[in-house]
């Protein structure tokens, strides 16, 4: 018992948010025919007074309330699925035998009342409780509810007519028909209401994904329109002067090798213009994704702390930079693939007691935990690793955990992302990561623009090209934080899966 007690739990914990309300929501109406049965059968047995035939009609009522709370169990599942999706086969079949049912268990109440086997009159209102709230909430599921509450209504004269034929006084009668009512009402707007609350809390959890869809694709138009402004105009020019410069050659023209000439000078221009495109829009500042991950996560409705340590304004403009990249990384996969409620972020650096660099500094170190772990990791992704690499270039670490909850079993488990990069000799290895023979980048000098084997930007990956060097407050013109920005790299459990 206690490990299957152990065994739910840890299942109930590994469910999303959403996941969580609506399974809640589904378990609390089914629930509730068994609350009101038991509200309101153990009164109506005690008002039944002596007699064997008396007694057993009682039972037989009571016993169809049970039958009718268990059928209610798996009607009101079906039914609130078709409430929801309009997809699925609705439960007619079910609410007939369950009609059955009630329509038996009334006349062996009506029964009793002839026999006059109630102390009180009212004390039959309370047998409603037992057979009411399943069937009417089945049937409010799957018809509109102002035809649930006109069809219901006139159930509820017909059963008043029913129990004054049967000699129940006109002051006991208008109790159980209040109670009727009331009872009615309940079973009709609970499952709704229910059903109205999962629809919405389904709605923002596909609202909060379109939101990072949409920021995907924001930021593909942002990159295409840069790239068409750049290229366009361009182009235009090299396509109308080679066609220009085939023209003259066939004529003979000695004109066409200057045509050339510019055609070769515009496609160097717009290589550089391109290259430069690419160098902004890759460009990160660890100022700027700090502030933007704490923005962009608390408008998704995540407590994000964010601590940051001046003396990360004295650390090479390209270590800011990768860590930027984490952060970016890291908030992205929180937004995508957690559900997290808490977010901390913390960026310092470690002191080194002997000789080390500057002002005593060993390492840059970035520690983002959130509390949103979804499920056991499966198969891994491509956003950590392709960190793990821009790191490395930089003699760094990235090291992504489960952390075990710190005040016992009711504190959820952590993910945390651990990144620490090394600041002796920092400089040393950005200046050698940008020497290296020359490629194909119409006559760039080796290391301004290109890496080793790179020429798309060059410097150390993740670095952008070319610094510009500010403090820990500079800006760079790609560095705003993008919900899927990265988000060829953001998929997989291992980016998101645990947060």
């Amino acid at each position: 018992m206690i490990r299957w007690g152990r065994g739910t739990w840890h299942t109930w914990r590994q469910r999303s948010r959403t996941e969580q309300a609506e399974v809640s929501s589904r378990w609390m109406l089914k629930a509730t025919p068994w609350i009101f049965f038991f509200g309101g059968a153990p009164q109506m047995l005690v008002a039944v007074q002596d007699g064997a035939a008396r007694a057993w009609l009682a039972l037989g009522v009571i016993g169809l309330g049970l039958v009718l709370c268990v059928l209610s169990a798996r009607g009101l599942d079906g039914a609130l699925t078709y409430y929801l999706e309009r997809d699925e086969r609705a439960p007619v079949r079910l609410l007939a035998v369950m009609a059955v049912a009630s329509g038996a268990a009334v006349g062996l109440l009506a029964a009793v009342i002839a026999l006059g086997g109630l102390r009180d009159g009212p004390f039959a209102g309370l047998a409603l409780f037992a057979l009411v709230p399943g069937p009417v909430g089945l049937y409010a599921l799957l018809v509109p509810v102002r035809r649930a509450l006109a069809v219901l209504l006139g159930c509820c004269a017909a059963l008043g007519a029913l129990f004054a034929l049967c000699g129940m006084p006109p002051a006991n009668l208008s109790a159980v028909l209040f109670i009727g009512v009331v009872i009615t009402a309940c079973s009709v707007f609970t499952p709704r209401s229910t059903g109205w609350y999962i629809a919405v809390v389904r709605g923002l959890d596909e609202a909060k994904q379109t939101q990072a869809r949409l920021a995907v694709a924001e930021e593909r138009l942002r990159f295409s329109r840069d790239l068409h402004d750049v290229m366009g105009r361009n182009l235009s020019a090299i396509a109308l002067k080679s066609e220009l410069a085939t023209h003259l050659a066939r004529r003979g023209s000695a004109s066409a090798v200057d045509q050339m000439v510019e055609v070769q000078r515009l496609a160097r221009q717009s290589q550089n213009e391109v290259r430069e495109v690419v160098r902004g829009y890759r460009e990160v500042g660890l100022a700027t994704e700090l502030a933007g991950a704490r923005g962009i996560l608390r408008a998704a409705g995540v407590d994000c702390r964010v601590e940051a340590s001046p003396a990360l304004d004295g650390i090479p403009h390209e270590v800011r930079t990768a860590l930027g990249w984490v952060v970016r990384e890291g908030a992205t996969n929180v937004l995508r693939h957690a559900d997290a409620t808490r977010c901390a972020v913390r960026a310092c650096t470690e002191p080194d007691g002997g000789t080390g660099a500057a002002e005593g500094v060993r390492a840059a170190v970035l520690v983002m935990e959130n509390d949103g772990l979804r499920g056991a990791p499966g198969r891994p992704g491509t956003g950590l690793p392709g960190l793990r690499e821009r790191l490395a270039s930089l003699g760094g670490t990235l090291s992504a955990e489960r952390v075990r909850g710190h005040g016992g079993t009711d504190e959820p488990d952590l993910f945390r992302l651990h990144a620490r990069i090394p600041l002796t000799g920092a400089d040393d290895r950005v200046a050698g990561a940008g020497d290296g023979p020359e490629r194909g980048d119409g006559g760039s000098p080796s290391g301004a623009d290109d890496g080793p084997g790179r020429g798309d930007g060059g410097g150390p990956p993740g670095a952008g090209g070319s610094p510009v060097r500010g403090g820990i407050g500079e800006v760079g013109a790609g560095g705003r934080v993008r919900a899927g920005s990265e988000g060829g790299r953001s998929g997989g459990p291992e980016a998101g899966g645990e947060g």
